[in-house]
């Protein structure tokens, strides 16, 4: 219910509205930096005051940086993760062992999927200006194109529909000629459909866990996109919205979670910010020492099925602590993934 102000409240209120900043206690000082402001990445003001937790090391995967993107659990507990310049796919066990499973250097993986028949496939940067979409057993073996070169495209992130059909994001464009864009690959493969246009580098890409609702994050535009989906898995006439601008570097990869809230890696600033199902943020996961610029390549994240356990690479370009997976929790278990689905 509404009340109305008096005059002199309206008067008051638009005064302490209007006032302006606070000035400093002393004005001959000058600026000054804070622990707030320091380093790299401060938090911007406008997210300084939602939930945030800070995330714990759970296994160290090199010394040197290695360029971590796109975990992803198999039904049996393994989680799979690429190194994007070295072109390999590891496989870290419940027990935490390690292997190397694939390598392509040229394919340049950049995201990771897997299929309900345990089948992995990877997006592709390639040299940059056509990469591909391949898929492999578990094992790196039998090898098959989903998307060649010859296609055009340069994939960086895909997620899998309910369908089996593969929404990806085209590595392309500037703020200047925005030409990236989301794509959706029919489940038989014989069609690829635009579904988002007109970004400057289109990066992560995720569903709501009805299926209902596409993200992307744009990387050069700093945007943050939602649409509505037909049951044809398109845009809506109008679904199509841009609830967020980020500030600072630039937001990468993304995963959803029950509740159909959205966790977006923060690249070059060590944490995941979170936001609710209309992308207003709502808590973020923090890695520890960003304060000190460690850690500040953050790139994808997964939850461990069934749990609200969420995994994070990064990867520590600064203070040569290598790369590393992090472990925090989210707000809701993870959205049942296509590789998890009967």
């Amino acid at each position: 219910m509404f009340r109305y102000l008096s005059g002199a409240c309206c008067a008051a209120a638009l005064c302490a509205c209007s006032s302006g900043p606070t000035p400093a206690s002393d004005p001959g000082r000058g600026l000054a930096y804070t622990a707030d402001t320091t380093g790299l990445a401060p938090i911007p003001f406008s997210e300084r005051g939602i939930p945030t937790v800070v995330a714990e090391p759970y296994f160290k995967v090199s010394d040197g940086p290695a360029a971590l993107e796109s975990p992803a659990f198999d039904r049996q507990g393994n989680l799979f993760f690429v190194d994007v310049y070295e072109g390999k796919v590891f496989r870290l066990t419940p027990d935490l062992k390690i292997s190397t499973i694939f390598v392509d250097k040229t394919l340049r993986p950049a995201g990771l999927a897997i299929h309900k028949n345990g089948r992995i496939y990877l997006a592709g940067l390639g040299d940059f200006a056509a990469g591909s979409i391949i898929s492999l057993d578990a094992d790196g073996k039998n090898v098959q194109a989903v998307v060649p070169p010859s296609a055009g495209y340069v994939p960086d992130d895909l997620v899998f529909d309910k369908k089996g059909g593969i929404y990806f994001t085209d590595f392309k464009g500037t703020p200047s000629k925005p030409n990236g864009g989301v794509y959706y690959v029919a489940p038989e493969g014989n069609a690829i459909t635009p579904v988002i246009g007109n970004m400057a580098i289109a990066n992560g890409v995720a569903l709501s866990p009805d299926g209902k609702v596409l993200w992307s994050s744009e990387f050069s535009g700093g945007r943050l996109h939602r649409v509505d989906l037909n049951e044809r898995g398109l845009a809506t006439p109008t679904g199509a919205s841009i609830p967020y601008h980020f500030t600072g570097r630039s937001p990468d990869s993304m995963r959803t979670d029950a509740d159909g809230n959205v966790y977006v890696a923060m690249w070059s600033q060590a944490r995941v910010l979170v936001f609710n199902p209309n992308g207003v943020p709502i808590g973020q996961i923090t890695l520890p020492g960003r304060e000190a610029n460690q850690f500040l390549k953050v790139t994808s994240l997964a939850f461990m099925p069934g749990t609200r356990n969420v995994f994070i690479v990064a990867r520590d370009e600064f203070a040569g602590r290598g790369a590393m997976i992090f472990k925090s929790q989210g707000f809701a278990t993870g959205t049942t993934m296509f590789s998890h689905q009967p």
